[in-house]
């Protein structure tokens, strides 16, 4: 094997690499579409089995701007479940902001009674929600 067939083999391996992530692409992209009916979508995968290439590009130039729009809504919602979730658990789900100190303090109250902690990191913990 020579330089040049394995500068081949390297173009080569690098076109099917991109060629399957272009295909896994769109054929996410057709689940996510919700308004296009099943049978299209069956019709898109029938094509993109049959004649990937070509089918390919064609759903590339017909529905690419759809296809991102996509995309970016399903980033954004993504980014706002991500968002709504670390909101969630940094106020100990209650889900209306930052717990108050009078709740910290009821909460250390609680460790104390069900003797998870002790008096002194009761205390601890009730200076720190006043401070």
């Amino acid at each position: 094997m020579n330089f040049l067939d394995f500068f081949w083999l390297i173009v080569i391996s690098f076109a099917f690499v991109a060629y399957l992530i272009l295909l896994f692409q769109i054929i996410g992209d057709l689940f996510r579409d919700n308004k296009l009916s099943g049978w299209w979508k069956a019709v898109w995968i029938f094509f993109l089995i049959c004649i990937p290439l070509i089918t390919a590009l064609i759903y590339l130039i017909a529905r690419g701007r759809g296809m991102t729009e996509r995309q970016i809504a399903a980033v954004q919602q993504a980014k706002a479940d991500s968002d709504a979730y670390i909101r969630s658990v940094a106020t100990n789900g209650s889900g209306a902001g930052a717990a108050t100190p009078a709740d910290q303090i009821a909460q250390a109250k609680q460790l104390l009674d069900s003797g998870a902690i002790n008096a002194a990191e009761f205390e601890s913990l009730k200076a720190k929600a006043l401070s």
